[in-house]
């Protein structure tokens, strides 16, 4: 192989590298950057779609206003492994079934959320579902932890 082809080789592999860094970089965000934990919600409605996907779950609900029109929720959850550790599996929810979902507010403003908490309507079970594991919460008497921002020291 010439020089010229190696470098042009070595210049192809560091360009590719350094675009699959930059969508793994975007693809993942820390809690303070995307949700205002200043802002918690709480919305009830018939469950549309989950995506099972990494990084992170997705749910998503139609809530019934009170003006009578319907909005479609998107919550994100905690990446799939968290979630099945925490009792959670693909079939957890199924479509059209009613939850109400506690979590924090999109600092977009938009009609997304972070999940911490996923209630079933007809059995009052509570599942967790939080991206962060401080803020993942199961059984309906525990406390609901307001997130933090700050780094744990080890």
């Amino acid at each position: 192989m010439s020089k010229s082809t190696t470098r042009q080789l070595t210049v192809s592999v560091l360009a590719l590298l350094l675009t699959a860094a930059a969508a793994v970089g975007q693809a993942h965000h820390s809690f303070a950057a995307q949700y205002d934990s200043s802002k918690p919600i709480k919305k009830t409605g018939v469950v549309t779609r989950v995506e099972w996907t990494n990084p992170h779950v997705y749910l998503y609900i139609d809530v019934a206003e009170k003006s009578g029109a319907t909005t479609r929720w998107g919550f994100e959850m905690g990446p799939p492994h968290m979630l099945q550790k925490a009792g959670w599996k693909k079939n957890s929810l199924t479509i059209g079934e009613s939850v109400e979902v506690e979590g924090w507010l999109a600092r977009d403003k938009s009609n997304t959320g972070n999940a911490r908490r996923v209630t079933r309507a007809s059995t009052g079970e509570v599942l967790g579902a939080a991206s962060s594991g401080g803020q993942t919460l199961t059984g309906s008497s525990q406390p609901v932890p307001a997130p933090t921002t700050t780094a744990k020291k080890p």
